[in-house]
């Protein structure tokens, strides 16, 4: 395999979520794309392997320590890798969460821009329980919570709890069990913990705990961002159509900026944009 390192939802190499991408993993068994995805590390991998003469690939993704049904930072930089390899344009990837359209073009200055759209989004509330329980290992309490957005379970493509908090400061101070929390998040297939803060009607700050990936944060969630844009959406959060930003990593060191795009029809995908650069 030819395995490419990128950065994605930045263009600087020291900031974003690092990704592995396989543009050809013809061939390559399950066993050897986890085993690929560990030893680089990364909160996950993409796999990718060509399809027939129109365009459709099917793509895998793979964290240290499992598959994921979908991700959406590796599919960014897997978009990019694809199109300085063989140009830009559009790519229809068939995921394990189904299909997915992601298409590249160059800005003014060059930079590869891409932009996903994801699988048709849904929320499901939060029972009580479920609530207290991780709210008991984030260490937050109720009150800690901003009203305004009330935390429900989110889905594009993979399942996010959304949590939001009413202060910015509530927010940067992260510090969980991580086994307790894998526990929880196992328990009900969710893939990481959508932490959130609005700073005004269409920028928000996120952060991400990853422990079923092995990973402590993820410092920039495609998938969480897909997920948290029908979320508003569905619960009439924003006016439609919306463009959100959404500023992940900085507290870990890895700024990243995320651009969510929310169509007005309800039942259509969520637009989720961004740069990638090789590391």
């Amino acid at each position: 395999m030819e395995i490419s390192r990128y950065v994605a939802f930045s263009s600087d190499p020291e900031g974003g979520n690092p990704a592995g991408v396989v543009l050809d993993a013809t061939g390559v068994d399950d066993a050897t794309m986890l085993a690929t995805a560990a030893e680089l590390g990364y909160s996950e991998s993409a796999f990718v392997v060509p399809g027939g003469e129109d365009g459709t690939v099917d793509i895998r993704y793979f964290s240290p320590l499992a598959e994921v049904p979908f991700c959406g930072h590796a599919t960014i930089a897997t978009a990019v890798a694809h199109a300085e390899r063989h140009g830009t344009g559009k790519l229809q990837l068939r995921t394990k969460a189904g299909p997915v359209t992601v298409t590249t073009d160059r800005t003014a200055d060059g930079t590869v821009m891409a932009t996903l759209v994801s699988v048709a989004p849904r929320t499901a509330p939060i029972p009580e329980a479920e609530l207290a329980e991780l709210l008991a290992i984030l260490g937050w309490s109720a009150g800690d919570l901003d009203p305004a957005l009330p935390p429900r379970v989110a889905f594009a493509g993979a399942w996010h709890p959304v949590v939001a908090a009413a202060s910015r400061e509530r927010l940067a101070d992260l510090d969980y069990d991580m086994d307790a929390l894998a526990a929880l998040m196992a328990r009900h297939d969710w893939t990481t913990v959508d932490l959130v803060w609005r700073e005004s009607p269409t920028t928000f700050h996120a952060r991400n705990p990853f422990p079923p990936g092995g990973v402590v944060e993820d410092p920039a969630t495609g998938a969480a961002a897909a997920a948290f844009g029908g979320y508003l959406r569905e619960l009439g959060l924003v006016p439609t159509p919306a463009t959100l930003t959404i500023h992940q990593g900085t507290d870990m060191g890895r700024p990243s900026t995320i651009t969510v795009t929310v169509p007005a029809a309800p039942d259509t995908g969520i637009g989720v944009s961004g740069t990638a650069v090789r590391i």
